[in-house]
C-alpha cells in the first residue's frame, strides 16, 4: 500500500462541509468518488481538518492509502478530470507510511475576509462577508493580539465542540487591508469548531466600540462561550495552508 498526500482547493459555497455526511454534498464524498472512478478502489480519505458548510479552502490537505501504481505526479491531473469544477487538486506526493494529514500537521493558517465597501464587490460575494458599517481596525488588531500564545479557547468555540480540551497555540494573528477588503489571518497549531468565526464575530463588536480591545483577554480568561460575540458568517472563511515537518 502507498500513502498519497494531496493539496486541494475548493469553493465551499455549494457544499455541506468537507467531511462526509448522511445528507448533503461534501468535498470528501466527491474526492472519494473520483478516486473510485479512477482506480476502482473504495477509499476513505483523511482530511487535515474539517471545514464547515460554506467555508472555502485554498490549501486543504488529505491523504489516503492505495494499491494503485499511478505515479504520484499524475494523481492531480487524473483526479481533476473526474472532479466537479468547484474542487481542484493542486498537487500530490507519495509520503511516508506514518504521515497523517491531521495528526502530522504542525501549523494551519486561516483567513477571514470582510468586505468593508459601501456596496459589495460582486466578484467577492462568495468569499467575503459584506459589512459596510465603519470599523475601528486598529482596535480590532489590538484585541486580536491578546489571543496570540497558548490559551484555553473555550470562550471561542461552539458549545457543541467534542474536543477533550480547548488549549491551542496561536503563533501569529493580524489584519491586512486589500482595497475595500479586510483580511484577518490566524496561524496556530490547531483550531476548534467555529473558533475563527467566533473570534471574528467578537472582534466586530470591538470594531463597533461595543467592546474594548482589552475585553478579548477578559473573554478568553472567562472560558464561557456566552462571553464572546456571535459566530461570523461562514463564507468569509478560507483555509489557506497546512504545514508539516520537512521529513514528512
Amino acid at each position: 500500500m502507498r500513502n498519497i498526500a494531496a493539496t486541494v482547493s475548493y469553493d465551499g459555497t455549494d457544499f455541506n462541509g468537507f467531511q462526509s455526511q448522511p445528507y448533503g454534498r461534501t468535498i470528501q464524498q466527491e474526492i472519494e468518488l473520483a478516486i473510485k472512478k479512477l482506480t476502482g478502489e473504495d477509499i476513505i480519505i483523511l482530511g487535515s481538518g474539517r471545514t464547515d458548510a460554506g467555508v472555502h479552502a485554498m490549501g486543504q490537505v488529505f491523504n489516503f492509502h492505495t494499491e494503485s501504481t499511478i505515479p504520484a505526479e499524475r494523481w492531480a491531473i487524473a483526479l481533476n478530470t473526474r472532479l466537479p469544477k468547484d474542487i481542484v487538486i493542486l498537487e500530490a506526493h507519495e509520503v511516508p507510511e506514518a504521515f497523517h494529514s491531521r495528526r502530522s500537521a504542525k501549523r494551519k493558517t486561516y483567513r477571514y475576509t470582510i468586505d468593508m465597501g459601501k456596496f459589495p464587490d460582486v466578484f467577492y460575494r462568495r468569499y467575503a462577508f459584506h459589512h459596510p458599517t465603519p470599523l475601528n481596525v486598529e482596535a480590532m488588531q489590538k484585541g486580536l493580539s491578546f489571543l496570540v500564545g497558548e490559551h484555553d479557547f473555550t470562550s471561542f468555540t461552539s458549545i457543541h465542540s467534542t474536543k477533550p480540551h480547548h488549549v491551542r497555540t496561536i503563533y501569529e494573528a493580524y489584519f491586512e487591508r486589500e482595497g475595500q477588503m479586510l483580511h484577518m489571518y490566524m496561524t496556530g497549531n490547531g483550531f476548534l469548531y467555529n473558533m475563527i468565526r467566533i473570534v471574528m464575530g467578537t472582534l466586530l463588536h470591538v470594531g463597533h466600540g461595543k467592546l474594548k480591545p482589552e475585553d478579548m483577554a477578559r473573554i478568553l480568561k472567562g472560558r464561557k462561550r456566552s462571553l464572546a460575540g456571535p459566530t461570523a458568517m461562514p463564507h468569509g472563511l478560507m483555509l489557506m495552508k497546512v504545514e508539516y515537518p520537512e521529513e514528512m
